[in-house]
């Protein structure tokens, strides 16, 4: 009993009993969710015992976006591809560089770096067309857009017309969409070239990028770690794409941290936009509610630019809004908040004392450090367990092999359905799918559906609460695990998994903007990051904190 709402002692996600579904992966009692004992954090329990990844080392910045391999590059080539977009894009004004040259460079990358399975599909014969196009127009002395010529990746559960667009399952492997998505055709419209589609956590389900029809993608940082290190999902494909350099920004999805965790373990700046700031037409859809499209760059100017470019409102989604308004703080220095919520023991004293030190390194910038509290962050992880799966069941129904996708023959229409969607889809999209029809089902419903909607409401005031006292950002930590082993996570219980969006997971309840910035190296030097959370429509206090973080 808290906040006037109750939520039953035993698992919200009881279904996940053999009884419901046997993938035999799951058990009653295997999560817990109690409020009482969350201590800042959600429970997820075996044996009684709380069990928390606990590797010693983080995220960090972008000292390592060139690998290292026997096709060597140039001094000059690696010079081009550690710059940021806008500095390419100053080249290109400038007439030192061309948009062919950029792309052959890193179409050299690309393939330089193909063990890190970062891409699905490369593109670089449109890409090439593309920039000889563009640079054409450029000796004509035609108007040219913010990203005239400048490479860049794109997740591949963005439409993109006449590129197969898989979303990372095998249900739609043939998919080739007739259309662009709005932010894809905004980015395109503003110059940039697109040089390949990424892998992805199949459609957007996933933490570790290792849920793909297409094969896990292995960080760019596993040569520092000593074995191969996960990127982050399930926007994995689209920061290792960019942390390798076969790219100068990429675009990805966040529905509970989909962005700003890889951006974290990739040493990246990872952008969530304001659900609503930006358009979500065309882009395949997970949880309608909380995906929101979302960017990766090497900086937080690049973050600024690209933002910029895609945000406004569309026609073709009627939950986006624009032109957004520009709020600023209302304070002469900005306001750092600190929840208390955040500080657990199960936090490795290594990202504690990285967290200290980039309180104190904001302090002495000149911002505000205050002490605040967010009650209902214990409960955000348990309420998106049960509303994400829920929409997704409900969006994934389309995918019957009749309408939409792979198609697997029956002797009925009933065994079609099955053959179909029991060969497509993955495990973990299938377990999610059977969990959300579970929370929608007739006797369910009121008890953790509804209740998770009532818990969403209760996350949300608190944010509203702080932002509103005075606060113009909030600092927390972006992960609470170093970016794990892959092959770890491989053997992992997936529910266990399900921790590593415990910190991100709030911002997209609330429809929150936030940022991951990169913060250092670990003591193994892996990246170091935390992300910053603004009030609705704040992006440019939260450039501007980023801006400070960063250094």
């Amino acid at each position: 009993q808290k906040g006037g709402y109750h939520i039953s002692s035993k698992p919200v996600l009881y279904y996940l009993e053999a009884k419901i579904f046997h993938f035999g992966v799951f058990s009653a009692g295997s999560l817990s969710f109690s409020m009482q004992r969350a201590r800042g954090l959600l429970s997820v329990c075996h044996g009684g015992k709380l069990r928390l990844c606990r590797h010693r080392k983080r995220c960090s910045f972008r000292s390592r976006f060139v690998s290292t391999q026997s096709d060597s590059l140039t001094t000059e080539e690696s010079r081009l591809l550690s710059l940021t977009a806008m500095q390419a894009a100053a080249l290109l004004k400038a007439g030192k560089v061309t948009s062919v040259e950029l792309v052959k460079l890193c179409a050299k990358q690309m393939r330089r770096t193909r063990r890190f399975n970062a891409y699905i599909t490369e593109c670089i014969d449109s890409a090439l067309a593309r920039a000889e196009e563009l640079d054409l127009r450029r000796q004509k002395g035609e108007t040219m857009g913010p990203l005239e010529g400048v490479p860049i990746a794109v997740k591949d559960n963005f439409c993109t017309k006449g590129i197969k667009t898989t979303a990372g399952s095998k249900m739609l492997d043939s998919y080739i969409p007739p259309f662009d998505s709005t932010v894809t055709k905004r980015l395109e419209d503003a110059g940039a070239i697109i040089i390949g589609k990424t892998n992805m956590d199949e459609f957007g389900m996933g933490s570790a990028n290792i849920f793909s029809a297409y094969g896990p993608t292995i960080s760019p940082w596993s040569s520092e770690a000593g074995e191969n290190v996960s990127p982050g999902g399930s926007s994995g494909g689209s920061a290792a794409a960019l942390a390798s350099s076969s790219c100068f920004a990429a675009v990805g999805s966040d529905t509970g941290g989909s962005i700003r965790l890889p951006a974290a373990w990739c040493g990246l700046v990872g952008l969530k936009p304001t659900y609503g700031a930006s358009s979500r037409y065309g882009l395949i859809q997970y949880a309608s509610s909380l995906d929101t499209p979302a960017l990766l760059s090497k900086d937080t100017k690049d973050a600024r630019a690209l933002f910029q470019i895609i945000a406004g409102e569309d026609r073709n989604d009627s939950t986006s809004v624009g032109p957004a308004p520009k709020r600023t703080s209302a304070n002469s220095e900005i306001v750092v908040g600190i929840p208390k919520e955040y500080f657990v023991k199960e936090l490795p004293d290594e990202v504690l004392a990285k967290w200290t030190e980039s309180i104190q390194y904001l302090q002495k910038a000149g911002c505000k450090i205050v002490n605040i509290s967010l009650p209902h962050t214990a409960e955000a992880l348990s309420a998106y367990y049960v509303i994400a799966p829920a929409e997704a069941s409900s969006n994934l129904a389309r995918y019957d092999g009749v309408r939409y996708g792979h198609r697997e023959e029956g002797q009925t229409l009933q065994e079609q359905f099955i053959r179909t969607r029991t060969d497509a889809f993955g495990k973990e999209v299938q377990r999610r799918i059977l969990m959300g029809a579970f929370a929608l089902s007739r006797k369910s419903y009121e008890s953790y559906y509804k209740k998770a909607l009532q818990i969403r409401r209760l996350v949300s005031q608190d944010f509203e609460k702080v932002f509103a006292s005075g606060v113009d950002v909030i600092l927390t930590p972006t992960s609470p695990v170093p970016a794990p082993a892959v092959e770890k996570l491989q053997s992992e219980d997936p529910v266990n998994m399900y921790m590593m969006d415990v910190m991100t997971i709030p911002a997209n309840l609330a429809g929150l903007p936030a940022i991951s910035v990169p913060t250092g190296t670990s003591a193994n030097r892996l990246p170091v990051g935390f992300q910053l959370l603004a009030a609705r429509f704040n992006e440019e206090t939260l450039f501007s904190a980023a801006e400070i973080l960063e250094g």
